[in-house]
């Protein structure tokens, strides 16, 4: 068993979908809590502390506003994601983030980055998405801040999120792997290329296979590493995964997946987690977030054999 199994972990219930382009995401921490999320985690010898939900306002639903939508919720989400994972890092405890849309990531891994200066870790952060997530106000064509958080992260972006932690910016951009990118936006492919994120899209999982670009990925992981999850459930092939507001045809299918998931536990430096974009609203009979629940299972350390 990896060291992970004793680890208490919290579960962050952040029901807003104030950063997507489509309702429903908001109902995103109930629909994993209904998959018996906390305890099928127990049932992996993990002590399972549910926070409950954050608290935050309401979604107005307006258009942008100089090239963001709805940017002072979303500040205001971010701040209460940030203390509140922030605490958990400091008790010890290893934080999953139950989202919620994708924008809550820049409060989450804002608060990561932070725990990792003062405690002088190494951060490396797994980017699962079908997305890059690096628009800006000038390249967005629809102003929805979900879209942003890398961008926001390495320090493009409103000052209010870019600022949201102790240190601006909150990362540098060789701290991210990106895994299972298939849709960049037009203007968002050079700000991604200029910024020189590391990118494993579709083409390169199709070309070298799961577990050739998980071993890359993972390159340089050590026992002074933190590794921060942040999986976007569109990752996943729409065929497996219909729950989400933004599918995009093509993903990594089951068994990518639970590879994926499983050389992650095989590492055993995962130490905080962001499950995100799961959208009830698109579901067939919750079927998405069981099989979220099936793989965070295999990220905390469920494998077919005793290895």
């Amino acid at each position: 068993m990896s060291t992970m199994s004793k680890q208490t972990v919290s579960l962050i219930g952040v029901p807003t979908d104030i950063g997507a382009g489509h309702r429903g995401a908001s109902m995103g921490p109930e629909a994993l809590r209904v998959a018996n999320l906390g305890p099928r985690l127990e049932q992996r010898g993990l002590t399972v502390i549910d926070r409950g939900n954050l608290q935050g306002p309401f979604n107005p639903w307006q258009p942008p506003v100089n090239g963001y939508r709805h940017l002072d919720q979303v500040v205001a989400w971010n701040m209460a994601v940030y203390t509140a994972v922030q605490q958990e890092l400091k008790a010890g405890c290893l934080p999953l983030m139950l989202g919620g849309d994708h924008c809550l990531a820049i409060g989450s891994i804002s608060a990561v980055a932070d725990h990792c200066r003062e405690v002088g870790k190494q951060l490396r952060v797994l980017w699962l998405d079908a997305h890059s997530d690096f628009n800006t106000a000038e390249a967005t064509p629809s102003g929805n801040i979900h879209g942003m958080p890398v961008a926001c992260l390495c320090g493009h972006g409103p000052k209010a999120l870019v600022e949201l932690g102790a240190h601006t910016p909150a990362v540098t951009p060789d701290v991210l792997r990106q895994i299972g990118i298939r849709s960049v936006d037009y203007g968002e492919k050079q700000l991604v290329r200029e910024a020189n994120v590391g990118i494993y899209d579709m083409r390169r999982i199709d070309e070298d296979g799961m577990q050739r670009v998980m071993e890359q990925a993972l390159e340089g992981v050590d026992e002074n590493t933190h590794l921060h999850v942040s999986f976007d459930v569109d990752f996943l092939d729409p065929s497996i995964a219909p729950g989400v507001g933004t599918t995009v045809r093509g993903g990594p299918n089951y068994r990518e997946a639970q590879l994926c998931m499983e050389m992650i536990s095989d590492s055993g430096r995962m130490a905080s987690l962001d499950l995100v974009e799961l959208n009830p609203a698109y579901d067939r009979r919750n079927a998405t977030a069981k099989l979220a629940v099936d793989l965070l299972e295999s990220l905390f350390g469920k494998s077919t054999l005793i290895r």
